[in-house]
């Protein structure tokens, strides 16, 4: 519902093509041009997540007029030209209200009767996209959007809602709603006949569902979604059977089918069903092996590192990171390098080998340092300082040495960016257990209660594993301070199957 005083957007009126700005992309394909507005918005200090799918909502006139953060990219991107040059229309037209400058000036939302919400967070413009977060305070809960700040991260929550609904629908209306021209294979697969030869359509398709689910277990994490996913996976590997009609549709079609069972193994895996996800690892693996992947194996060899660690086999873990690492060597990515040295020094850890665990912690950071390159596999995007920092905790906490565990946890959640909810989540419930572990209860509750306030954002088995164990330790100690509101409130919290 939107409130009496917004115009709201008319669903009679059907978009009109950006052809402005498909001329702008010239022979680039969305998913380079995407990479390009990526670079730009580095190099002018502002993050967006643009990917292809958000080029085609641009073109398709989906898009009238971009947010705030993509205005600055796209004028620094295109210097001397407007939005309106950029085939955008005027912003004051799309909001179908007066500009924000002018609604600022009267102060007219300072008048806003407590509770009652402002006409940017209730009306669903076209222009309101969410690619962008901009970092509040992390741990500050009371206000964590400005509902007049040009860069509201509370627009995230629409696209969210939009992707996370079109992956929990049941059957064959997921393939339908999310993938595109996947749907069709999908509805012969589901109906029992062989899927056509498949075509880059196809290939293209199930790019943007490993995409798509990535995005969604950023921000909520993997309950609930690992069963919705299967689907396409099954989908995925039918087409493969079916063939392609060109040899690099093929290789694009293997590749996505590798990179989409790994995703959907991390969802088993996040959610706690490992022999699903080691399962899902193995096919990934195979497939990697059967086209001559390194980079697919590499990944592969990655997560079954990660797996094997969460599993308690922690000489596995070591061995499949040294793996990875012999794959990854040809590939040129310093970055990805540094991940699999802490896969690694997790290993190490495992097998409470402390100088094995410092040496693979100094390749990684020496590694990290060298910075990101253009050879960085698309699926890292979450590899920043925040993940380093926390692998580097969870090593340290496995070795028992709650001090220095803490530390790296505390900066991991403080550098962690908020687009990945569900790993600043994490993060903080390392931190709690860390801290009750070190003796230090009062701060241990106090980051329990940052963790429980993620909750409604993130479902994930892990972390309600590790608050469980975190509230075991500190049951001792509700007398100190804030323990006992925190032990109350997670007792509270409804219990999953």
């Amino acid at each position: 519902m939107t409130s009496s005083t917004v115009t709201s957007p008319r669903p009679d009126r059907p978009p009109r093509p950006n052809l402005a700005f498909r001329r702008l992309r010239g022979k680039r394909s969305p998913a380079e041009f995407a990479a390009a507005v990526r670079r730009a918005a580095r190099e002018i200090g502002e993050r967006v997540s643009c990917d292809a799918r958000y080029i085609g909502r641009v073109e398709a006139g989906e898009i009238r007029c971009p947010n705030y953060a993509y205005e600055r990219v796209f004028l620094h991107m295109f210097p001397g030209r407007t939005l309106t040059d950029l085939g955008f229309a005027p912003r004051s037209s799309v909001r179908g209200r007066r500009a924000r400058a002018d609604e600022e000036a009267t102060g007219a939302h300072a008048d806003r009767a407590p509770g009652t919400a402002s006409e940017t967070r209730r009306a669903r413009e076209p222009y309101d996209t969410p690619d962008t977060q901009y970092p509040h305070h992390p741990y500050d809960t009371h206000h964590p959007y400005d509902p007049h700040h040009p860069y509201d991260p509370h627009d995230d929550n629409e696209e969210s809602d939009v992707l996370r609904r079109a992956f929990m629908m049941s059957g064959a209306t997921v393939a339908a709603a999310s993938l595109g021209p996947l749907a069709l294979a999908h509805d012969a697969v589901a109906a029992g006949r062989p899927p056509r030869r498949a075509g880059a359509g196809h290939a293209g398709a199930l790019e943007e569902a490993v995409r798509r689910i990535r995005l969604l277990d950023d921000r909520h994490g993997a309950d609930g979604l690992y069963r919705r996913a299967a689907a396409p996976l099954r989908t995925a590997y039918a087409l493969l059977d079916a063939g392609a009609t060109r040899q690099a549709t093929a290789d694009r079609l293997y590749a996505g089918a590798g990179e989409l069972a790994i995703s959907v193994g991390w969802l088993a895996h996040d959610s706690g069903r490992f022999d699903d996800a080691r399962s899902h690892y193995a096919e990934a693996l195979a497939t990697s092996r059967m086209t001559g992947d390194p980079a697919l194996e590499a990944h592969a060899f990655c997560n079954m590192a990660f797996l094997a660690r969460d599993a308690g086999r922690p000489r596995e873990a070591v061995r499949a990171a040294q793996a990875a690492q012999r794959a990854a060597r040809s590939l040129g990515s310093a970055r990805l390098l540094s991940l699999l040295a802490l896969r690694e020094a997790g290993g190490w850890a495992g097998l409470a080998d402390r100088v094995g665990c410092e040496q693979a912690l100094t390749r990684a950071q020496a590694l990290f340092g060298q910075g990101p390159s253009d050879a960085d596999p698309e699926w890292m995007t979450f590899y920043g300082e925040g993940e380093l920092e926390g692998l580097e905790a969870q090593c340290w906490s496995t070795l028992g040495d709650w001090p220095r565990a803490a530390r790296h946890a505390r900066r991991a959640a403080a550098l962690q960016d908020p687009h990945f909810t569900r790993n600043l989540a994490l993060y903080s419930a390392e931190l709690a257990d860390d801290l009750a572990r070190g003796g230090r209860p009062d701060e241990a509750a106090g980051a329990g209660m940052r963790v429980l306030d993620l909750l409604g954002e993130v479902q994930s088995s892990r972390i309600h594993t590790m608050l469980a164990g975190t509230a075991r330790v500190l049951l001792p100690h509700r007398r100190a301070s804030g323990v006992s509101a925190f032990l109350d409130r997670h007792a509270s919290l409804p219990r999953t199957a």
